[in-house]
């Protein structure tokens, strides 16, 4: 079957949904074509054997824009919502220490707390030409060596030094010494602040629920789910769909990650500067459990954990985000790990749940008692896009080829900007981006993408 469209759109998470609404919206014709059997992409949820629902990674709903807010207050409506405030925390060592870390010294012990007070004395500041030069200048040897260095190594899989730090924005809480010696001097714990520090969460179904709501509202009919591009000829304009079907468009939106894109249309961009991309994969650990949670972490909601006894960098009280993630709420509770693999750091598949499970235990998070009543593993072959060293210059130049061609790559994999990668930044992405097209604009109609820093300031 062939078919002509003004806009194709491939996938159907944030990104892809945000493009369809708003091209329904000016009233083009467009159409969507998403591999999988329903919408969401990496802000999926789903439902265990067991009746335990799961997201893929630690999402929660916050917001950089008044647009997106009130399509979220709308598309749940006032019942749909849990709102909390933001408990994150670090486990360090055999110690609980609130995040920001370097606003809570007093929770560490005195050899600790003054290291990490004499490398914020020195730290020299000023330009860094790394993600590690960065936590040096920034925060001095204590902080970097104790916390910084070896979370992010976690989370990351890559030596900070061979990723860029331009990318951090409000993702990373610069020092305040005012801050820090005055929490030193009460002893107070000191919590507020970032962007999430208040955050809501879908009452049931998870942050897919989210998304199935948003897909919804739009034409089932333009919608093909279990349905892909195989191939795309940017000279003509066309795709050629996993089911056969041949589609022309006039502009092409894809969430495809950027280097299976420059696969799948040959010709425009090197495969050599594809191969220059990094990121990493994550896996999530879930488990179902029985009883309550215990009273050391009753109000917690995520936590980092830089030490080396476990494989995750973060646990979320899953259970916590709304008791509904269990069947039998009050009964039962869940936490949810995450764990990254990469080529500077693998990771034993067969032995990650074993290993995973005697961490929580080791860290206090999973008393011995407790009967374990679900278990899962996802693999998400792509988790986050890396900053690597040198990504804009590789990035950007590669996304303007694209665009020659009547092609937008856009997303937290299609764009491989971290940095406007949340749920927020990706549907609006997808929303601007169909802006451009429509008003025949340029960058400037595409703030999210082109203009990070702006953004993420709101």
């Amino acid at each position: 079957m062939n078919r002509s469209v003004d806009l194709l759109i491939l996938g159907a998470g944030p990104t892809g949904l945000g493009a369809a609404a708003r091209a329904e919206a000016l009233g083009m014709n467009w159409r969507l074509l998403e591999a999988s059997p329903g919408p969401g992409g990496l802000a999926s949820s789903f439902v265990d054997e067991r009746g335990f629902t799961w997201d893929l990674g630690g999402h929660v709903q916050f917001s950089h824009y008044e647009e997106f807010d009130r399509l979220m207050d709308w598309i749940l409506g006032p019942e749909g919502w849990l709102t909390h405030e933001r408990e994150s925390w670090v486990r360090f060592g055999d110690r609980w220490v609130p995040y920001p870390f370097q606003y809570n010294l007093h929770r560490l012990t005195p050899e600790d707390r003054d290291r990490c007070l004499a490398g914020l004395k020195n730290a020299k500041g000023g330009r860094a030409v790394s993600f590690g030069d960065w936590m040096d200048r920034s925060f001095g040897e204590g902080i970097a060596e104790l916390f910084l260095r070896p979370y992010n190594f976690k989370v990351w899989g890559f030596p900070p030094e061979e990723m860029d730090c331009q990318w951090m924005g409000d993702r990373v809480a610069a020092p305040d010494m005012a801050r820090v010696m005055r929490a030193l001097e009460t002893g107070e714990d000191n919590r507020g602040w970032g962007p999430n520090a208040v955050f809501r969460f879908p009452k049931r179904g998870g942050t897919g629920a989210v998304w199935r709501a948003v897909a919804d509202e739009l034409p089932r009919s333009r919608m093909a789910y279990g349905d892909a591009a195989v191939s795309v000829d940017a000279a003509n304009r066309g795709v050629r769909s996993r089911n056969g079907e041949e589609l022309r468009y006039d502009n092409l939106i894809s969430t495809v990650p950027l280097d299976g894109l420059v696969r799948m249309c040959p010709g425009v961009v090197a495969a050599e500067e594809a191969a220059r991309l990094r990121y990493a994969s994550t896996h999530v650990i879930g488990l179902g459990l029985k009883g309550t949670p215990p009273e050391s972490l009753r109000g917690k909601c995520w936590m980092y954990f830089p030490g080396v006894n476990s494989p995750y960098y973060r646990v979320t009280v899953f259970s916590h985000y709304s008791p509904e993630n269990v069947p039998r709420p009050g009964e039962q509770w869940s936490l949810m790990a995450e764990v990254s693999e990469t080529v500077h750091k693998p990771v034993d598949r067969e032995t990650l749940l074993r290993e995973t499970v005697r961490g929580l235990r080791e860290d206090g998070l999973l008393p011995e008692d407790t009967e374990v009543l679900s278990t899962v593993h996802r693999v998400l072959p792509r988790g986050y896009p890396v900053p690597f060293s040198g990504r804009d210059g590789v990035v950007d130049p590669m996304l303007r080829a694209f665009e020659a061609k009547g092609i937008y790559s856009r997303g937290r994999f299609g764009a491989w900007k971290y940095e406007v990668s949340n749920q927020d930044h990706s549907f609006m992405q997808g929303r601007e981006c169909v802006n451009r097209i429509h008003s025949g604009g340029g960058p400037e109609c595409e703030p999210t993408l082109h203009d990070p820093v702006s953004v993420n300031r709101r």
